[in-house]
């Protein structure tokens, strides 16, 4: 049974979000405990987010992070892209569909990297240490271009662009890089409790599957709420998963890393995604990373399984660094459900 549950993790997270929605909207006597949801959930997930970046922080190594050209490259595709989705939104008149349109865009290329990309990077004979180099620049480059870009879309009743600018960069930016620091002064100050993550870091995995099912909660709401055709929404995080994959490996491919950059620009903390939108954009908005959840699981299953049709083995690589945990995890389904997205 447990092996069960472990094994279907993702859809059973995504139920039990969207179960919970509909009880809370359909039957009447759990009207009064809402308000008491709504406030756990907007508090318990931003410590539920850093828990599982302080979870992978604390395996990393500063002599492995090392930049690479194609870093460069990806965040300027990041950057660039989230300004151009930014532009559209504030340039050009639309209504509540094509704006959650955008805005579900937007959030889905400026998020960062997963925080378990380096796992299916691993599995299918990538570089690891590249890859986790990538997920701590785009968590640098989520924290400055967050609280820049988001207060010119979505501007709060009541409070200036600079005010929103300051109360997005309070949240965001110690949410994103505190845990590395912190994993930073475990490491150098209380070795115990940093062994002691590092053994338990398989807790990250359960972290996920309890946010999941929080985010997916707010998701279903946006999408029960909104008419049909609120579902061409998930199409923009179709959209902006696919260009993302493919300019990654396409650029990777120039750097003889194609698998690295091709994760490292598609795979994404969707769970952070949709936390975002949900705090600072359309309601709309959550739908599109909320829908990115499914199809960075199809393309990495995708690939997992050609990688395992074609025998890819991925110690034939002298430049794979394989991390701790994945030499203990060789289940390749297990490591298409841990995507820690």
């Amino acid at each position: 049974m447990i092996k069960f549950l472990k094994n279907w993790t993702l859809p059973i997270a995504m139920l039990l979000g969207t179960l919970a929605y509909l009880m809370f909207s359909k039957w009447s006597f759990l009207a009064p405990a809402k308000p008491l949801v709504n406030a756990f959930v907007s508090w318990v997930m931003p410590w539920l987010i850093s828990a599982q970046l302080l979870l992978t922080f604390c395996k990393i190594d500063l002599k492995d992070l090392k930049p690479k050209r194609w870093h460069l490259w990806l965040l300027l595709i990041q950057g660039f892209s989230c300004m151009i989705a930014a532009g559209i939104l504030l340039c050009m008149p639309m209504g509540e569909l094509s704006k959650g349109f955008w805005e579900g865009v937007m959030v889905c290329l400026i998020c960062p990297t997963a925080t378990a990309a380096a796992v299916i990077t691993g599995k299918l004979g990538g570089n690891a240490a590249t890859l986790t180099t990538y997920t701590l620049l785009s968590n640098l480059l989520g924290a400055v271009m967050v609280p820049l870009v988001f207060p010119l879309v979505e501007l709060h009743e009541g409070l200036t662009f600079w005010d929103a600018f300051l109360k997005i960069l309070s949240k965001v930016c110690p949410l994103l890089l505190g845990p590395f620091f912190v994993a930073l002064f475990l490491k150098h100050y209380l070795k115990g409790v940093h062994r002691w993550l590092m053994e338990h870091s398989g807790m990250a995995f359960y972290i996920w599957a309890f946010a999941l099912a929080l985010v997916m909660g707010q998701t279903a709401r946006s999408l029960f709420n909104s008419d049909a055709s609120a579902w061409i929404i998930a199409l923009g995080g179709l959209m902006s998963c696919v260009v993302q994959f493919i300019l990654g490996k396409t650029i990777g491919s120039v750097y003889k890393d194609r698998i690295s950059a091709g994760q490292a620009l598609g795979q994404k903390n969707t769970v952070l995604a949709i936390w975002m939108a949900s705090a600072y954009l359309h309601s709309l908005a959550t739908i599109a990373p909320g829908s990115y959840v499914l199809w960075q699981n199809i393309i990495n299953g995708v690939e997992l399984g050609i990688a395992k049709g074609g025998h890819i083995n991925p110690q034939d690589d002298p430049n794979h660094v394989f991390p701790e945990k994945e030499q203990k995890s060789p289940s390749l389904h297990r490591a298409f459900l841990c995507l820690l997205s």
